[in-house]
């Protein structure tokens, strides 16, 4: 039956829609490409399976969608070959917006800055076109025989036109035309990279190219008859670019894929960036819908982190890459997809944060990522080692984080000494439990965040035949605290926090060899020679190999300093307090009769200042004038 020429009025209960979908339902105006080129491909990917069905007769043929700008007519236009719409079709579709409430709706979200993420809930994606367009044209032809084509107008009050059209294809023609505040969209680079963003991966190719000035029949377009200045007859004339990838890895069965193709894959989302340590290939049906890829990038110790690597897609239409309530915290620092149809294109962030849909991806993922890194360890334990001073922020940030991954991950999570060898958690335990269990049966775990500036500490331990854990990383701190907690009866000390025989107090005892009034006549003179009340002087009888002089800041102390500089712990009041260190003076060493012996006051000055500046530099503490005092003086003692 042939179309008729009709007006009418668009049925939405209130003609305060459009005002809404223009100003409030988008908060990012490039979403209307988005929104058209997915409804072109859902029409494609229909009429596939009707074809498949038996239902769809005739050969498919070219099923590209096609998007093109006109500069100078100020159009846009996005083609597709897929299922088509009768006049009546596009009655019941385009002009009924089928909600009801409508201005219980108006009212509700006209103020709400996350108002978009009730598109995708009623259905209004093609008028996100009206954002961008004074006035929005629909060509289109049904796939069903005997049907002709229609044309529906409309300018973005509730008034529509339906028409007559000619059109020999199947198919639909949006034509948008664009209006003043919109023409930063009539660019090819801007429109390039609006569909490299959201449409990269859709399952129908998409050809973008621009229009040139003339049209097909020769007819100046300045001229056409009233009614067909819009019909999308222009040529051609630039190169046609395919946009998007239609088969992206994660669409694949993993039976399919080698490694080369995640690579390739990971480089074509990420081309700057270094091969990936391994990969996670997700694929769910029930009791929710989830496909995806997610890669375990190599991390610098200094946590150079770009968070939002990983992109959130629906139905391959990119959503976001802003995954936080998808994504738990700790894997925000994963590269790679997520793939979900539970999740709709037009989405809020409280949306997410209450959909339960979402918590059970949340959790799945978390469960995946634990299987796979405990899979790695069981398979071959020398290569995970080799990745894991990779992946151990990654590890460890979820322990801290999240109990259930700890639950797990304490059976693969790694501690590594400062020798290079590994252990488990119990394995740890284990090694060192007999040897380093102080005299009230607390194990301690001694450890350094920089081996090589407080190496002097680390012999010094070495020496009692303790080991030492290398515990650098920038979530390491954190980590301590969490282990402590985990852990029975363990403590964590840094190998510099306190002399070795007060880091793990046993009931042995050495003796001094000074008297009581000798140990008073030290510690004035130390005093003398620092002049520094910031440091608390004590002596102690130490082993004679030991150091004459050690500078200590206590376990405590250090951890309320690294809270405070994190602001963590309601300790920001520690930030401005000053350093405070206690100074182990070896009342055994040789050095210390030296001084007791010396002949005059400066000699004995010099000599506890020497053996100060000395414990100074193992901690590298001594400075400026002070380092070139020191310097000069060590020449002079040389000499």
């Amino acid at each position: 039956m042939a179309q008729t020429a009709e007006k009418g009025t668009i049925s939405i209960h209130t003609e305060n829609i459009f005002p809404i979908i223009k100003k409030f339902l988008y908060s990012d105006h490039e979403i209307f490409l988005r929104e058209l080129v997915s409804n072109a491909v859902d029409a494609t990917q229909k009429l596939k399976k009707l074809a498949a069905l038996g239902e769809a007769m005739g050969e498919l043929g070219d099923l590209k969608i096609e998007v093109s700008f006109d500069k100078k007519a100020k159009t846009i236009t996005v083609s597709d070959k897929g299922l088509g719409m009768t006049g009546e079709e596009i009655k019941k579709y385009i002009n009924q917006i089928a909600f009801s409430g409508a201005s219980e709706f108006v009212e509700k979200f006209k103020d709400k800055a996350d108002a978009k993420d009730i598109i995708g809930k009623f259905g209004l994606g093609f008028y996100s076109a009206f954002m961008v367009s004074d006035k929005v044209e629909l060509i289109s032809k049904s796939y069903k025989e005997g049907t002709d084509a229609a044309r529906w107008e409309c300018d973005g009050s509730t008034e529509f036109e339906l028409t007559p059209a000619e059109k020999e294809t199947r198919g639909t023609d949006v034509i948008l035309h664009i209006n003043a505040d919109s023409e930063e969209f009539l660019d090819e680079w801007r429109l390039k990279g609006i569909l490299e963003k959201y449409c990269k991966f859709l399952p129908v190719e998409i050809k973008f190219g621009t229009k040139d000035e003339s049209v097909e029949d020769g007819v100046d377009k300045d001229n056409l008859p009233t009614g067909q200045a819009g019909k999308p007859k222009y040529k051609t004339v630039t190169t046609d670019r395919i946009i998007n990838n239609t088969s992206p890895v994660w669409t694949k069965a993993p039976s399919e894929l080698k490694d080369e193709d995640y690579l390739k894959f990971y480089k074509e989302l990420y081309p700057f960036s270094e091969d990936p340590l391994f990969w996670i290939h997700l694929n769910v049906d029930y009791p929710f819908n989830l496909t995806g890829v997610l890669y375990f990038p190599k991390i610098k110790n200094d946590f150079e982190i770009q968070k939002n690597k990983i992109q959130l897609y629906s139905r391959q239409v990119f959503i976001t890459d802003e995954v936080k309530d998808v994504v738990p915290d700790f894997l925000m620092l994963l590269h790679g997809i997520l793939d979900s149809p539970d999740i709709p294109l037009n989405v809020s962030r409280s949306y997410l944060q209450s959909d339960a849909n979402v918590k059970k991806i949340s959790q799945h993922i978390t469960k995946k990522v634990a299987d796979k890194l405990v899979d790695l360890f069981i398979k071959d334990r020398k290569e995970f080692e080799k990745k894991w001073d990779d992946i151990s922020v990654f590890v460890r940030y979820g322990m801290i984080s999240d109990e259930k991954f700890y639950e797990k991950a304490k059976e693969f999570s790694l501690l590594k000494n400062v020798d290079g060898q590994y252990f488990t958690l119990k394995e740890y335990e284990d090694k060192v439990k007999v040897i380093q269990t102080d005299k009230d049966k607390n194990v301690i775990y001694l450890y350094t965040t920089d081996a090589g500036k407080q190496h002097s500490f680390i012999e010094s331990a070495k020496a009692k035949s303790y080991d030492v854990l290398l515990l650098n990383g920038v979530i390491d701190s954190h980590f301590i605290g969490n282990l402590e907690q985990k852990l029975e009866k363990t403590q964590l000390k840094r190998v510099d926090s306190e002399i070795i025989d007060k880091l793990i107090a046993k009931d042995e005892k050495i003796d001094s060899v000074l008297s009581k009034d000798e140990e008073e006549k030290v510690k004035t003179v130390f005093e003398n020679a620092i002049n520094n009340k910031s440091m608390a002087l004590a002596i102690e009888s130490l082993a004679p190999d030991d150091l004459p002089v050690t500078i200590t800041m206590s376990e405590w102390m250090r951890r309320m300093k690294d809270m405070a500089r994190t602001g963590g712990g309601g300790m920001s009041f520690m930030g401005t307090m000053p350093d405070s260190y206690n100074v182990a003076i070896n009342g055994n060493h040789q050095i210390i009769q030296k001084i007791l012996k010396a002949e005059t006051e400066e000699q004995k000055l010099k000599l506890a200042k020497q053996s100060y500046d000395l414990a100074l530099l193992s901690q590298s503490m001594l400075t400026g004038a002070d380092l070139t005092s020191f310097i000069k003086r060590s020449v002079e003692l040389v000499s």
